[in-house]
């Protein structure tokens, strides 16, 4: 009886721990729940670096002494966050306060007309591949759920997972910001006054490649593309910052 008991025991841990390898083997990884934090954080990141960097460089190749070239970087870092932040927030916070409209109004049409909002549901699910009978009863389970959180995902697109949040996406902005511009910054501290523009340029293009990379691999995209496409744009903007220090730049006397 004992030797029954642990031979069944056995067979029951046995197959608990197949089904627990089978769900470990057949875990699947997706990447959209970063989309809020990875959009503001790479633009955050990618305009500091640019913006910054090609500020020293335009202002480095008009002849400008280190203090001035580095007072203007500090100054630039600051009403560069600033200005993510607010940016980010009051464009995050409209895409908010539409979801809000819609899932208010939704809210209402679910309260006046039930039985509309349900063959609404029915009919998306229809259009979708299932037939009429098993669309009704999906329907219907998941009104019995949530109805809203049903019409939200189905009829108007919201998740939980892309929502929008105005104050995470604003703090993203600045912070990423800020860490862009650490390194034109720390070029004109360390770099010969003669060689600042050559060492900013090439640090910049270093950096937004780096970050262009991790971005994408974040993203679960091409790691060398994103790369490339990063450094491209950061180039071009560096080189028509410098055309126009040398054009209009005044050596200091």
């Amino acid at each position: 009886m004992a030797g029954s008991l642990l031979a069944t025991g056995a067979a029951m841990a046995r197959d608990q721990g197949q089904v627990n390898q089978g769900r470990r083997r057949h875990r699947e990884r997706h990447y959209s729940h970063r989309v809020g934090w990875l959009r503001a954080v790479v633009l955050g990141a990618n305009d500091g670096t640019i913006s910054v960097a090609s500020l020293v460089v335009g202002i480095a190749a008009s002849g400008a002494p280190r203090s001035t070239i580095l007072l203007s970087g500090i100054a630039a870092t600051v009403a560069g966050a600033m200005s993510m932040a607010a940016g980010e927030y009051v464009s995050v916070q409209s895409q908010a306060d539409t979801e809000r409209a819609d899932l208010a109004k939704e809210r209402r049409e679910l309260q006046t007309d039930p039985v509309g909002e349900l063959a609404e549901l029915t009919e998306i699910y229809r259009q979708r591949g299932l037939d009429p009978v098993l669309a009704r009863q999906v329907a219907e389970q998941l009104t019995l759920r949530d109805a809203l959180g049903a019409h939200a995902r189905e009829e108007l697109g919201l998740s939980e997972t892309l929502r929008a949040r105005p104050i995470q996406a604003a703090l993203a902005s600045a912070a990423s910001f800020a860490v862009g511009s650490v390194v034109p910054i720390t070029t004109i501290l360390f770099s010969p006054p003669e060689r600042i523009t050559l060492v900013t340029t090439l640090s910049a293009l270093a950096a937004l490649m780096l970050l262009g990379g991790l971005a994408a691999g974040a993203g679960g995209a091409s790691i060398g593309q994103g790369a490339l496409r990063m450094l491209f744009w950061g180039a071009l903007a560096m080189a028509l910052t410098a055309a126009v220090g040398h054009l209009f730049g005044v050596a200091a006397v």
